[in-house]
Parts: C-alpha cells; structure tokens; sequence
C-alpha cells in the first residue's frame, strides 16, 4: 500500500477578503479552525470578537427601537427617593410626555428614572428602559415595557439620541450630566439637529447654568449663543411644551 502524498503548500491563499501568499499562508482552512474544538477561550476576549459584540449590541438595539414613536429620553438620577417632590415630578412628567403624544425613554434604572418610567406606563404609554452593565447594577425597573441591556456606555448614548427627539433632564449626578453634556455638545457641533434640551428644577441647576456663564463662556471657551441650547424650568407641563414646540409637535 502506497503512503499518502504529502499535500504541497499552496503559492497562494484567499481567505474571505484578504490574500496571502509565501511565509504568510496560514495552516489549515477558515471552516476548519471554525470547528476546531481544540485550544484555549481567550479569543473570546480579543479586540475582533469585542466588534462583533458592539455590532450585536447595535443590531438588537436598532431592532428594539426602530417602530418606536416619537419619543423624549428623560434623565435623572437613580439615587432619587420614592418618596421624593423630584420623584413625583419625575412620574408627572412621564404622564405628561405620553399625553402628548411622546413614548419615553431612560435608563431604565431605579430612582427619576423609575418615576418617568412609571409615569408613562400609568398613561398607558410606550415606556422604554435602556440599561448598563454596571458592578452594582439593579436591572431594569418594574415599570419599563421595551428593555435593552448594553455592555457599552457609547451603544447606549447612541440609542438615546437616535431613538428620541428630544431631552429632559431631571437633578442628577455623573451619569446624568455626562449624558446632559453630550447632548449638548452635539447640538452645538451641529451632529443633530432640532433637539431640545430641558434641565427640570431651577434651583438644583442653577449652580451649573451660573458656571457655564460665568466662567465658561465669560472665559472665551463656549460662545454666549451656547447658553440658549437648553432651557430650564420647573413646570412639568412648560416642560412638555418645550419639547413639543421644538420638534414641531
């Protein structure tokens, strides 16, 4: 019996989009290291497999929230009590935005973020949570109706802004002034258009909006035109009509 002819190398290899050739030929075939069993898991922890996480996150959350109506993404923080005026503001404004007409979007956390939430399931609106993989994460609140969980902060933010025409924001604390301020920079660089910007009690914000006058754009860093892209107030219904008139509602 005759020994097998040992295969020769080829001069060239394709594999999908990418040619190799000489010293750079790998072994084997694509379906075959596919099926391969063999070998540690640590690929699962590499850059290419982290993109096709975030694309998967993208694709779900499109998915999720492509037939959404319009909708205002309300942001507060998850520290809010229950039995808090911030809370019960929180859940009028999820009443009142789904009254006129609005789905709502937030983090979908406890706290201002529960209150809107719930406001909005008891006006028998679209009430929308998008969560985050955090250390100390407590899932979606009871009161969201269409939940998604991210692994990435910068799928979430996406989701916000894609998905809403608008923003409210309600007292908060990091979370929430770092989705306030890339709201902000995106209407001021012109990324989207027609978004209004409404900061929810006067008095809490007021050490903020002072800051960025007096210091920020009294410092030649923003311009005076910048103060007019958010609105502040403490009427849940001025609120409504804030982001109503601005979207052309």
């Amino acid at each position: 019996m005759g020994v097998p002819e040992e295969p020769r190398k080829p001069e060239e290899q394709r594999l999908g989009p990418v040619l190799r050739r000489r010293e750079q030929i790998q072994p084997g075939t694509t379906d075959q290291r596919l099926l391969d069993t063999e070998g540690d898991s640590e690929w699962v922890h590499t850059d290419p497999w982290r993109v096709m996480r975030i694309q998967s996150e993208f694709v779900e959350g499109f998915g999720a929230l492509a037939e959404l109506p319009s909708a205002i993404s309300v942001f507060g923080s998850a520290r809010t009590k229950p039995d808090s005026p911030e809370y019960e503001a929180g859940v009028r404004l999820g009443r009142a935005l789904v009254e006129a007409g609005f789905a709502v979007i937030t983090g979908g956390g406890p706290g201002a973020m529960e209150a809107a939430n719930k406001g909005a399931r008891e006006a028998k609106g679209v009430s929308v949570g998008l969560g985050i993989e955090l250390p100390f994460e407590q899932g979606l609140n009871p009161h969201v109706d269409i939940g998604v969980n991210f692994r990435y902060f910068f799928v979430r933010k996406t989701m916000f802004v894609k998905y809403a025409q608008g923003f409210v924001v309600l007292p908060g604390g990091l979370g929430t002034l770092d989705e306030l301020f890339e709201a902000l920079t995106l209407v001021q660089t012109r990324k989207v258009t027609r978004f209004p910007i409404v900061l929810f009690g006067t008095e809490y914000w007021k050490g903020l909006v002072d800051w960025l006058r007096d210091s920020v754009v009294a410092g030649g860093k923003a311009s005076e035109h910048d103060l007019l892209l958010f609105h502040v107030t403490d009427d849940v219904d001025e609120a409504v009509t804030l982001v109503s008139k601005e979207v052309g509602r």
